[in-house]
Parts: C-alpha cells; structure tokens; sequence
C-alpha cells in the first residue's frame, strides 16, 4: 500500500512539472539584432500556454539609457511574457525561431521555473549587462546549468573551438559595416583568448550548439527534440572565414607606394589628401582612449590600435595644411609623423609577442606602409617651398 502511494505521488509530480525548452531567435536586419536572441520556455500544464521567460529586454526611455550605454553601466531586464506573444515580432520581421526541449527530470524542471518566477519578480528582473560576460544568452546558460547541478559548465568549459570573443563579435556584425568596425577596431587584446565552448555561449546560435552536444549523467542527450517554431525569411548569419591578412598588405603597401610617388612630384597634393586621413585616425585614437580611461568596458581597455590610429596625427593637421598651401610644416611636423610611424611599428612587435597578442595584424598591414610613407614624403620640406608667414 505504501509503495503504490509512494509511485501515485511520483506519477503526480511528473505529470505536473512543466517542459522546459530554450528559444533560439535567429539574426535580425537591425544593428542590436545582429547577434540572434535566445529565451527559456516553461510550459507549464497549470497555465493556458507556455511561458517565455526573456532576458532581452532595455528601456531605451529610461533617464541616462544613452550615457549609461556609452560608459559601459548599461542594466537589462527579465521579462516573462506569453510565448505567442514574444514569437509574434519575430514572425513579423521574419526572423526564424526554434526550440530545444530539453530531457529535465521533473524536479529540475519544476526548480528551473519556479527560479525564473522569482528571478522575473520587478525587484529581481534588472541586472548589469555585459556584451560578453552576462547578456540575454549567459543567462539562459546559467539558469540551465544550475538546474543540472553545473553538469553543463563541466562538459563545456574544458573544451574549445578556437573561436573568439573579437570573431563572433566581427563576424555577426559584418552586414553593418560600421558594427565590425567598430568592434574590430574597439577591442583590446582581452577579446582575442580562444574561448572554451561555455563562453563562446555568449552567442545564442553557439549556445544551442552545446546543449546539442551535452549528454546527461545517464549518457542520454539533453536535447530531447528541437522543432521549428518560425521559419527564417531573412539571410542566414554570417558564415566563419578565416581571416587573411595579405590583402589587407597589398592595399597598404599600393596605397603607400602611391603616397611615396606622389610626394616627390606633388606634395601639396598628397598633404591635403591625407588631412581627412589624420584627422580620422586622431578622432578614432581619442575615442580608443576614452573607452579605455573612461568607460567600464573592459574589453576595449589596453586596445594596441590607439598605435595605428594615433592622437598625435592631430598634431599633424596644422603642418600637412601648410604644406597643402605650398608652405613648410614647421620643426615638430617631421617628429610628430616619425612618432605616428614608429607607434605603427611598435603594433607590429607587440603583435609578435607570445603573451596576450591583438589580433589587429590585418590594421597593422594597412596602416602602417601609410604611416611610413608620409613621413618618408612629407617630412622633409622640400627647397622651393615657401616659408610660413610667422616663421
């Protein structure tokens, strides 16, 4: 008697836990769409349809949302939300939605959801986003790994692709041209360690890759079945290329062979080409700078490119516009692009340092012959040239 009651209350708890399943967005056209989006499903037999529990969502009305989002202090929110209801934008624009039901025992089902309810409550849903480290994606992967006790961490921390932060964050990007510059040019060293699978979760497409490949303790998949939910109707994301850095040479060292041709027939000509080229790379050093003195974004600290996208090219503007008017530079002009050039160069050797190397080899290829070659055509004034009124 006491046995059947003991597997009545079994029956009776499995049948009331809910399944539990995780929601993966593919990428959108908009630029903060770029990256996919993922969601924790509960369907819960208790209520009239599942559960989208959405680690997605800002205000972008909020006081400061603009500067917080500039300094790196930007906050995200867990939203539940009916699952028709979170899939109906994604039928709109066309984005393709899948979902992993995943094989919980109903105890780790029923902890899983009664978790997100807690974690949804207003004074629990906000928490401090980071691109990287804990964005709509981490989250999912967390909530799921304490359900399985950390059985998902222990079967993908170990192992690793060789992929990046830097290159998912590029490749994902690419469609928007000002995105991948933008992160390309923005990050430090720090987003070029290979990450192990359970970081590179990040992205929400790699994320339901390695629930895929867990197995539970019993050597059954975690994924008991994955079904469509939307079809996707716009482009598929962008596929992993290597990335080749002699293309990026060519380009630089044809650039600056032109430069060096040009500025020993017409300097004038070359100086006022390479103005907007000076001010560019000033403008994009300073900005480096600030992102790694004033900002929390951790991942664009100690960026090698502030060497190829210099400051000091501004110091540069006054002597190339002398030039431009068939003036000399005046005495600091050949320092300041001497300096520009050997920043380029000390790129170069930092990139060829085993300890924490930037991936920047494709920049350092373009700008650097620039660099080199005016200074090589510009820094010494020529004979004819007229000298500057206050001189």
């Amino acid at each position: 008697m006491a046995m059947a009651l003991l597997l009545w209350a079994f029956a009776s708890v499995a049948a009331a836990a809910p399944r539990i399943g995780v929601a993966t967005m593919q990428p959108g056209e908009i630029f903060f769409e770029r990256f996919g989006h993922n969601a924790i499903v509960v369907d819960d037999p208790a209520f009239e349809e599942p559960i989208s529990y959405n680690f997605g969502y800002f205000d972008m009305e909020e006081p400061g949302f603009v500067r917080n989002f500039i300094r790196g202090h930007m906050e995200y929110m867990l939203v539940a939300l009916p699952l028709s209801q979170d899939l109906a934008y994604y039928r709109h624009v066309g984005r393709g939605v899948s979902i992993q039901w995943l094989d919980l025992e109903p105890e780790q089902a029923r902890g899983l959801a009664d978790a997100l309810e807690v974690n949804a409550r207003p004074e629990n849903a906000r928490y401090r986003y980071d691109y990287f480290l804990d964005n709509c994606s981490t989250r999912v992967r967390d909530a799921i790994d304490a359900a399985l006790g950390g059985s998902l961490a222990t079967q993908l921390q170990g192992r690793s692709r060789g992929n990046t932060f830097r290159a998912d964050a590029v490749r994902l990007a690419s469609p928007t041209w000002w995105m991948w510059l933008g992160f390309d040019l923005g990050l430090g060293p720090a987003a070029d360690r290979p990450n192990s699978r359970w970081q590179e979760a990040f992205v929400p497409m790699r994320l339901a890759e390695g629930l895929r490949d867990t197995r539970l303790p019993d050597g059954r998949p975690l994924v008991a079945e994955q079904v469509e939910l939307v079809p996707h109707m716009l482009p598929p994301e962008p596929a992993e290329a290597p990335r080749r850095w002699w293309p990026w040479l060519v380009a630089g060292l044809a650039i600056g062979g032109l430069i060096a041709w040009a500025g020993a027939r017409c300097p004038a000509v070359v100086a006022g080409a390479a103005l907007p080229f000076w001010l560019l790379c000033g403008v994009g050093g300073l900005l480096i700078a600030y992102i790694w003195f004033g900002t929390a974004h951790t991942f664009g600290w100690n960026n090698h490119n502030i060497l190829l996208l210099s400051p000091l090219c501004l110091l540069a503007l006054p002597g190339g516009w002398r030039i431009a008017r068939g003036r000399r530079p005046g005495r600091l002009f050949g320092w300041v692009l001497a300096l520009v050039a050997l920043g380029g160069a000390v790129a170069l050797f930092w990139n060829w340092m085993p300890v924490l190397p930037q991936r920047n080899m494709p920049w350092i290829c373009l700008l650097l012959p620039i660099h080199l070659a005016l200074w090589l055509a510009l820094a010494r004034p020529r004979a004819d040239a007229r000298p500057d009124l206050q001189e």
